[in-house]
């Protein structure tokens, strides 16, 4: 995918208040990306700040399913966001090189859907070098 911008997701809602609702996505539709991954993070203490990477080639996206997540973003270019997550009607989108950490209300519980498997080479978990490569990028 060549669209290096972060944004909001919308899923589509199946239901009603009496029986309940279902959130869709698929890839191709509202998921920009073939899934490889999911993984969920849960119990985080409302001290902890999660994340504080980016990643060289996997995108990704956050979705709140429970709770309220505040994320943090800073894409390639510099562009900065904060985005409030807490429906899991919605997700955001990341792409690569987009540095990112995430804040949870106590109870809270996040589903990442991944382009790629884990591989640690993938990660650049130190903010200076993730703001060298963001400059060189802005230079071109």
């Amino acid at each position: 995918m060549n669209d290096h911008r972060v944004r909001v997701l919308e899923f589509q809602i199946h239901g009603k208040p009496e029986e309940g609702y279902l959130s869709v996505m698929e890839w191709g539709k509202q998921i920009p990306f073939k899934i490889a991954r999911t993984f969920i993070t849960y119990d985080t203490p409302e001290s902890v700040i999660r994340g504080r990477h980016a990643h060289y080639n996997t995108e990704m996206v956050i979705i709140a399913v429970c709770g309220s997540i505040i994320l943090d973003t800073e894409d390639r270019y510099g562009h900065r966001e904060q985005i409030e997550l807490n429906s899991p009607s919605a997700g955001v989108f990341l792409p690569t090189l987009c540095w990112h950490t995430m804040r949870y209300a106590p109870g809270s519980i996040q589903v990442v859907l991944a382009s790629t498997n884990y591989n640690r080479q993938d990660y650049i978990a130190d903010y200076a070098e993730f703001s060298r490569i963001q400059q060189s990028i802005i230079r071109e």
